[in-house]
């Protein structure tokens, strides 16, 4: 939900005003907003450039994943990591067009832990390879751009750890 809709349903909920706290936040959302959306649509235009420069990243770290008996081993195991990396770059997108990272916990990380250890996916190297996939995306954005972006990975790591 974005900050403009929390901020109208609880104060509506309350039978007020909104703040000057609260309408400070909405400012500030807004003031943003071009930016979020530059980041995300930098995100989403490079999906495959990322996915690809992720991925060549994390098989170089770890090797043992597409090696005979990784879970990255064959065309099928690796499309579907490379299917996951483009759901993950996704979510940041939803994130960063809410400016808020409620789409990510919502849609993303809520039972991912449990999800991956009972398909014998290795959380640690999940997590490893969302840094990757961070640094693929962060690459192409300018400083400041990346400096907005990065929390929402960063959650995303910090949620699967």
């Amino acid at each position: 939900m974005s900050v403009v809709s929390e901020v109208i349903l609880k104060a509506d909920d309350e039978l007020r005003y909104p703040s000057s706290g609260e309408l400070k936040n909405i400012k500030d959302f807004l003031q943003t907003g071009e930016q979020r959306m530059r980041i995300a649509a930098t995100l989403a235009e490079n999906e495959k450039k990322i996915v690809q420069q992720a991925s060549k990243q994390l098989w170089q770290k770890r090797p043992d994943f597409i090696a005979p008996g990784g879970n990255a081993y064959g065309e099928k195991q690796r499309a579907l990591c490379l299917r996951d990396y483009g759901w993950y770059l996704r979510l940041i997108t939803y994130g960063l067009l809410a400016g808020d990272i409620g789409p990510i916990e919502k849609i993303g990380l809520i039972g991912v832990r449990e999800m991956y250890n009972s398909l014998g996916v290795p959380v640690p190297g999940m997590v490893e390879s969302i840094r990757c996939l961070k640094q693929a995306s962060l690459d192409l954005l300018s400083a400041e751009d990346a400096a907005e972006a990065e929390p929402y990975f960063d959650y995303i790591i910090q949620g699967m750890s």
